[in-house]
């Protein structure tokens, strides 16, 4: 199709933001151009197109650019508007899915800023974050899958399932890094099982970028804060 030939989204292959178009674009089956950013030296394109935030995620469909990662998600699911959907039909429970995204949004901004500076979250970080993340351990397997884990068998992810695996989908590799735990199957059975049927989709594996990948940005972002610092 014509409008799918011109589908280009800017990005940072390490951006839990940029991975959410990347998976929405993937599930949704949609051609695109990708095109790496240096985040230290954007290039003309991002700037022009994003010129209030300067940052990625940009998707831009017919020479018409997008920003933000939350909106890039429904505008996808709003104009190639086959199935499969990323958002549900039904009104009140497309507002429980961005209410819960939202929320995942909040929560996972208490440790990211640490983290994305080489950082270590600080114990009071910590314990803001696990009170959060008990809270969508419990409620969101409630009123949203009373009926156990989410299956990808037949159903594709959706948008709440995109911004749970753009914060999740690497976290036993951060783990491993940074030496402590922030999601554990012991205590967050449903969060857990949730993120490791995501794992085995095949869209979402293709979008995945390697540990190996992860772990040399983490030392990088670790040189670089421990230089701020010192």
């Amino acid at each position: 199709m014509e409008e799918e030939s011109s589908v280009k989204l800017h990005g940072m292959w390490a951006s839990p933001y940029v991975l959410r178009a990347k998976l929405a674009l993937n599930i949704k089956g949609i051609d695109f151009e990708y095109i790496e950013e240096d985040l230290a030296n954007k290039s003309e394109l991002v700037l022009q197109h994003n010129p209030v935030h300067k940052k990625v995620p940009v998707l831009v469909h017919n020479g018409l650019p997008i920003a933000e990662s939350m909106i890039i998600l429904e505008y996808i699911d709003e104009t190639w508007s086959d199935p499969p959907h990323l958002l549900p039909k039904d009104p009140y429970l497309r507002a429980k899915h961005r209410f819960w995204a939202a929320y995942l949004q909040e929560t996972m901004m208490i440790l990211s800023k640490t983290m994305t500076n080489g950082g270590k979250p600080t114990e009071d970080e910590m314990k803001e974050y696990w009170k959060k993340m008990d809270m969508a351990e419990e409620l969101i397997k409630a009123e949203l899958f009373s009926n156990g884990c989410p299956s990808f068998q037949e159903a594709k992810p959706g948008y709440l399932d995109i911004v749970l695996y753009s914060f999740l989908g690497t976290y036993d590799v951060v783990e491993e890094f940074y030496g402590f735990k922030h999601i554990t199957a012991e205590r967050y059975p449903f969060l857990a099982s949730w993120t490791k049927a995501l794992s085995e989709v095949p869209q979402v594996k293709d979008a995945t970028p390697s540990s190996v990948k992860v772990i040399e940005i983490l030392h990088a972002m670790r040189k670089n804060y421990l230089q701020l610092k010192g």
